[in-house]
């Protein structure tokens, strides 16, 4: 279990988490979320005593973390590490061997990885030889090796393709199952709503929403429509009972005013577009997200 107690950390004069509280628990997926820049990654160096604290307290399993809890942990950092111009297998057993797994061990679960992520033709190459998406999986591999009771993920999806992307997700929802505790950090919504049981929406350092999913997004109403379609949906926005649209040029989701029917919003698409799906659902999380800290967030870099 990873807790965050009222945890702070400022450089200079910019408040990179400001009172942060938490609890990653043990058979769960904990979704840390939110822009860039919110703070995420300082908060999971904190937890890895990388970084220290201006106050609060970030304990492992109720204690302070101390160097023994490094074989307890595995630690996916945002920035990648590999050597370049080691092999594939040597640089996986070397990160094994830091976690004082025995060789012979170590080899049977490199094999097995290897061949679930369809790299076993690649063991004897360099890092260098591999796609960006490639050794973003072979350090996947090195992270969870030696079957640890933590995880922490620090925006594992980062260059992977759709398929890689899926086997990452996956392999983390195992984990959760095997009872482990898994904290991730993303600011793609879409990841986090597919696996999360938790999550902790954070915005410049601060906490802005916290909870289970289910709960998130029921506190945000339930008077949502999503919309797959063929055709011009340009009018959408105009209609008087829309008050907000998410769209993409396949599909969107709206959310009506207080009292609104969604019938009113299907009767008014017969005629203009060819409706694929017309579902009423809770608000997506990326929905969620625009609207806690999209305004706040418009104009920063990503």
């Amino acid at each position: 279990m990873l807790e965050a107690r009222d945890v702070r950390k400022s450089y200079g004069g910019v408040k990179a988490v400001d009172g942060l509280s938490f609890v990653a628990k043990p058979g769960e997926i904990f979704g840390l979320i939110g822009p860039n820049g919110a703070g995420k990654s300082t908060t999971i160096r904190m937890a890895m005593n990388i970084i220290a604290p201006d106050s609060g307290a970030m304990t492992i399993g109720g204690k302070p973390f101390n160097e023994d809890d490094k074989a307890r942990i595995g630690y996916l950092p945002e920035e990648r590490g590999l050597y370049r111009k080691a092999r594939v297998e040597e640089i996986l057993l070397y990160l094994a061997a830091l976690k004082g797994m025995k060789e012979a061990e170590a080899r049977r679960r490199i094999q097995a990885w290897l061949n679930r992520f369809d790299l076993q033709d690649w063991r004897g190459r360099k890092i260098e030889e591999l796609s960006k998406g490639m050794a973003q999986k072979v350090q996947f591999i090195g992270t969870v090796l030696h079957e640890p009771e933590l995880y922490l993920f620090d925006e594992p999806f980062a260059g992977l393709d759709p398929i890689s992307q899926d086997l990452l997700l996956s392999a983390m929802v195992e984990l959760k199952e095997g009872g482990a505790t898994v904290l991730f950090s993303t600011h793609v919504m879409e990841h986090a709503e597919r696996i999360c049981d938790r999550i902790l929406l954070v915005n410049r350092g601060r906490a802005v929403v916290q909870g289970g999913l289910a709960e998130v997004k029921a506190s945000h109403g339930r008077n949502a429509v999503q919309v797959e379609f063929d055709g011009d949906a340009s009018f959408i926005e105009g209609l008087p009972f829309v008050t907000s649209l998410t769209s993409y040029p396949r599909w969107f989701e709206v959310e009506l005013r207080d009292g609104a029917d969604p019938d009113e919003l299907f009767r008014a698409l017969a005629g203009r577009l060819k409706v694929r799906r017309f579902e009423t659902v809770a608000p997506s999380l990326h929905k969620i997200f625009i609207h806690l800290v999209g305004e706040d967030n418009e104009g920063r870099a990503e």
